[in-house]
């Protein structure tokens, strides 16, 4: 057993102390999964921002940092699920979650997320370190052609677009995307909360608001029917190994989202579920990105989220059995709250009247983008939901919209 590890085990102190910061963790990675726009970054840089003023080691202030992004990429799929639910007659343009909430199979969709999620944790345990030792030694030749990469990852996502209306709709939503990005990513915003990035303005105007926007005149969620899994354990299985896999990209290429890593994954998703499949392969490639982020910054010193930023930035040790040790808490935790808060939220919001909930949650997030980033934010926010509405009138994917990181890092 490693010597850390068997410290914890051993010694009360250093017990009560990662049980407290995991606990810890897990509430913040609750709350930021739970609220929309929220993200664990958002809490990851509160605590980097105030760490110093922590009467503790700074290896617990990580294990609370890593424990919440793990939770929140179980429960971030509650909301996506709940809002932004388009009338029945738009069905076939919503998104695969949306679909089916339509059809009444939220609750199975909840906890195809959550086994999608739990999965990939267990795939990316074991290959993290031959899948770090293979991009070490790639890493400066990706360095060196990162744009030809980038470049090559817009093409597949542009040529994988079903119409070519949807494929000029891709183009053009991820150049504007990417000049919004250019113009306002090196901004240092003066933000009322003491820690902000334009990351938040930007992603939740770019993929949160607009939904709300074009789900505004919608019913809502309708009943849900039982949670019984409709999609084979096979399928099941190699859906999440796939998410995970594409969940490594990820980690360690800059710029590429988990949104991305599942389109890229979708070739491995059976055709008969294919929206069951959409669901497991990216809440696989979201989870499993936290591990190979903690993994590309380990060995190659590149924090490449929020977290890992924030982690980076407060200098905690990296003491790997323990960080995994948080990872596995928090993938226990995300697991049962999935199940256990999300018919809740579904139940909730199918009861409340739609309009009224959407216009508050946008209201929310035009006050974090205050919070975080002050009026320059806000105005950000409003540019990025009119790009964000773009994609859906050419019946293109939003996933073009990761331009804002792409095209700045080609360029």
């Amino acid at each position: 057993m490693d010597a850390s590890l068997l410290q914890i085990a051993v010694d009360p102190q250093i017990v009560f102390s990662f049980c407290l910061f995991a606990g810890g963790g897990v509430a913040l990675g609750t709350a930021s999964g739970l609220v929309p726009g929220l993200h664990a970054n958002n809490f990851a840089l509160l605590l980097a921002a105030t760490a110093a003023s922590i009467p503790a080691d700074p290896l617990f202030v990580g294990v609370a940092m890593l424990t919440a992004g793990v939770v929140h990429t179980f429960l971030d799929i509650v909301p996506m699920l709940t809002l932004g639910v388009p009338d029945a007659a738009m069905a076939i343009s919503a998104l695969p979650g949306h679909r089916l909430v339509l059809e009444g199979r939220g609750r199975e969709a909840l906890r195809l997320s959550a086994v999608g999620s739990g999965l990939a944790v267990a795939v990316a345990l074991p290959l993290a370190v031959p899948i770090t030792w293979a991009m070490t030694h790639a890493y400066p030749f990706i360095r060196a052609h990162l744009w030809i990469v980038l470049g090559a990852v817009v093409c597949l996502l542009v040529a994988t677009e079903s119409s070519t209306e949807a494929m000029v709709g891709g183009l053009v939503s991820f150049g504007l995307a990417a000049a919004l990005g250019w113009v306002t990513l090196d901004v240092t915003p003066e933000a009322p909360l003491g820690a902000g990035s334009m990351l938040t303005p930007l992603l939740t105007g770019l993929f949160g608001a607009p939904i709300l926007l074009d789900a505004m005149g919608g019913g809502g969620v309708p009943p849900q029917a039982d949670a019984k899994l409709t999609m084979g354990r096979r399928d099941l299985g190699l859906t999440a190994g796939a998410g995970s896999i594409a969940g490594a990209i990820v980690g360690y290429l800059p710029g590429i989202s988990a949104a991305i890593a599942s389109v890229m994954a979708l070739p491995a998703v059976p055709n008969r579920d294919a929206d069951r499949g959409f669901i497991v392969a990216t809440s696989g490639a979201n989870t499993a990105n936290t591990v190979f982020a903690l993994f590309a910054l380990i060995a190659l010193g590149t924090p490449r989220t929020g977290v890992m930023v924030a982690v980076d930035s407060t200098g905690v040790p990296l003491d790997v059995p323990v960080l995994l040790a948080a990872v596995v808490v928090g993938a226990a935790c995300g697991t049962l709250l999935v199940v256990a808060l999300g018919d809740r939220y579904l139940l909730t919001v199918g009861r409340a009247d739609y309009t009224r909930v959407s216009l508050v949650v946008l209201a929310f997030l035009s006050v974090l983008s205050f919070g975080f980033t002050g009026l320059f934010g806000v105005l950000v926010f409003a540019v990025s939901t009119v790009v964000g509405l773009v994609p859906p009138r050419f019946g293109a994917r939003r996933v073009h919209l990761m331009g804002v990181l792409i095209g700045p890092l080609m360029m």
